[in-house]
């Protein structure tokens, strides 16, 4: 880096919120209880290789935990799936309503994880906010 210039995490400070492309602590739903309430709300929607769990939380924000089956391939399978889900929410995470716990568990679809990529990530997690009913808009 040369004199003067800014590193990537500074210009990523002082960018306005609206252009940073984080997944802020606040919107990550963490701990066995607090997920485990979201799997006992029995409001879910699924498609091949996913299922959206979901219950209000009475906050102005989303909370979302992306798990996984125990046959989901392997820590790196597993790893790149999780970061193709949180890149497909914060794409998606301002046309969906507030105010939500979400859980995406995530299996193998007939497909396998091999073919998972962030095109199929995003239209699969659009496709359940759509049959759930979060999109702000009618899709």
């Amino acid at each position: 880096m040369l004199k003067g210039e800014k590193s990537p995490e500074a210009a990523a400070e002082t960018a306005p919120a609206s252009k940073r492309l984080i997944f802020p602590v606040q919107e990550r739903l963490k701990g066995r209880d607090e997920i485990g309430e979201v799997f006992r709300g029995k409001r879910a929607v699924s498609r091949p290789g996913a299922k959206l769990f979901f219950i209000k939380n009475g906050l102005s924000h989303n909370r979302i935990a992306f798990t996984f089956s125990r046959k989901f391939g392997n820590a790196v399978e597993r790893n790149r799936a999780r970061r193709l889900g949180r890149e497909a929410y914060r794409n998606l995470r301002h046309e969906i309503r507030q105010g939500f716990d979400l859980v995406l568990l995530v299996y193998p679809a007939a497909s396998g994880a091999a073919n998972d990529s962030f095109h199929t990530r995003f239209k699969q997690l659009g496709d359940l906010f759509r049959l759930a009913g979060l999109f702000n808009r009618i899709y």
